[in-house]
């Protein structure tokens, strides 16, 4: 059977930029992302999640952390210039980036939103994200995959 792309993979295939497709059984409904770096047999600092906020401004911003990290909101709010940010609720995830809880990648949004990575992924040769639905994570370089999406670093998770 022919591998559906996402918009992710749309996006990297065209940018010319190498990655690995990492396929996972979510029927048992257990999609949050410490479950799937297990089900993927990786290491939860190497797969990360993606978090949308809004800031006080009214702008979204994307964050990517990894998974069994929490997002510090007043330092990640501090990064994007904002006095706030907050998590946008799960009802407004797809109108605003085209994507569903579980599946959202910082790849292949509807818009290219201000992006920041949590500054581990510079320590990584590889990093695992959303592949833009769920069962699906796609893995590729951070020095191929930041500049993508114009992604910035900042240590943005609680120490």
């Amino acid at each position: 059977m022919a591998e559906v792309k996402t918009n992710a993979m749309r996006m990297l295939d065209r940018a010319k930029i190498p990655y690995r497709v990492h396929m996972y059984d979510h029927a048992d409904g257990k999609i949050d992302g410490v479950s799937v770096a297990k089900k993927l047999g990786q290491d939860v600092d190497a797969v990360y999640k993606t978090l949308v906020t809004k800031g006080a401004g009214g702008g979204y911003f994307v964050f990517v952390i990894p998974v069994a990290r929490e997002l510090d909101l007043k330092k990640a709010a501090r990064v994007v210039g904002e006095k706030s940010v907050a998590m946008i609720p799960v009802a407004d995830l797809n109108k605003a980036t085209g994507y569903i809880r579980g599946g959202c990648s910082p790849v292949g949004m509807k818009k290219l939103y201000p992006t920041v990575f949590d500054a581990s992924v510079l320590n990584l040769s590889a990093v695992i994200v959303s592949g833009g639905r769920i069962g699906c994570q796609i893995e590729a370089s951070p020095s191929d995959l930041l500049p993508l999406v114009k992604a910035v670093t900042a240590q943005i998770t609680f120490d």
